[in-house]
């Protein structure tokens, strides 16, 4: 889990790309919940933070760049 003092040092690039992976992440995780894979099931919803985390600060930074944008 990333904490939002580490986010927040990294540039807008790299919170694009972190949170493209984070999103992977959580579909491919969806998926295997749904085939009862997953043997830790709070996994998604500490991904779900950190994608939350990452949508804020990078909301923050330039409020009229990520608003309407599907990454």
């Amino acid at each position: 889990m990333a904490k939002m003092k580490e986010l927040k040092q990294k540039t807008s690039e790299d919170l694009t790309s972190l949170l493209k992976e984070k999103k992977e992440k959580l579909v491919d995780l969806s998926f295997q919940a749904h085939q009862k894979k997953v043997k830790n099931v709070r996994e998604i919803r500490k991904t779900k933070k950190d994608v939350a985390r990452i949508l804020t600060i990078l909301r923050n930074t330039n409020p009229y760049e990520h608003t309407n944008k599907k990454i």
